[in-house]
């Protein structure tokens, strides 16, 4: 008897996982400006996310936060709509 091919798990708690390895390959280049980044959330596709130190009031955070995290996250999980920056 043949299995069936298993099904993606779409859970949240695998999708946040999949984000935050993800995120995890960037961290490095933004920790090496004195800054980071954390995975607040992920729902209905959004990921919410919180800078830490230099990222904070930086004028760059805003695209790496669009040009960086947001494009890996759209290419590597195309189920992810929206990267939003909490305060």
């Amino acid at each position: 008897m043949r299995s069936k091919p298993s099904q993606p798990d779409k859970s949240p708690t695998t999708l946040l996982a999949r984000v935050r390895a993800v995120v995890d390959l960037i961290r490095p280049d933004i920790q090496a400006d004195g800054g980071d980044v954390e995975v607040v959330r992920v729902h209905d596709g959004i990921v919410e996310v919180r800078f830490h130190g230099a990222c904070v009031g930086c004028p760059s955070s805003n695209m790496t936060l669009q040009s960086g995290i947001a494009a890996q996250l759209r290419q590597a999980i195309p189920e992810i709509t929206d990267v939003r920056a909490l305060n």
